[in-house]
């Protein structure tokens, strides 16, 4: 079941990026960076049992961009297409918003690709974005790659 997130969802959210970041799979967020933007997350639950399993945050930039952030499936639960899922919601919100431009970082270029999205150099998109590399570890030895795709 997918749907947007509630704030008792915030916890789960931030487990599961806690998860991937600690494997240096992406960007952990603080938990209050999550109760911030809680309602760029789509999140996806077990229909069974409600756990939360991937959840996926578009994030908006500017009038004309957004990003992808925080797209991370439960790795119990990879291989379903709930990744999928996640993004293509995550698409069309962007579209009913009249989004021209989505951006996303990444460690998986392979899997974005599918859906259109194409490597850029990390200087095409604008500073703004750039405030949340400062809590990474990594910063300023960025190795994720950029990916822009036109809508």
């Amino acid at each position: 079941m997918m749907r947007k997130a509630i704030i008792s969802d915030v916890k789960a959210i931030h487990a599961l990026l806690q998860l991937y970041g600690k494997r240096g799979e992406l960007l952990p967020r603080p938990l209050t960076r999550i109760y911030d933007h809680l309602r760029d997350f789509t999140v996806f639950a077990d229909d069974a049992s409600g756990k939360l399993t991937g959840c996926c945050a578009l994030q908006f930039c500017w009038e004309d961009l957004a990003e992808i952030r925080s797209l991370a499936v439960h790795p119990d639960f990879t291989g379903q297409g709930i990744g999928t899922l996640l993004l293509e919601d995550a698409v069309t919100e962007a579209t009913r918003y009249q989004i021209r431009r989505l951006f996303t970082l990444t460690y998986r270029p392979g899997f974005f690709e599918q859906f259109g999205f194409h490597r850029v150099d990390r200087s095409e998109l604008p500073l703004k974005i750039w405030g949340d590399c400062l809590l990474c570890v990594k910063f300023p030895d960025c190795d994720e790659i950029a990916m822009m795709k036109a809508l």
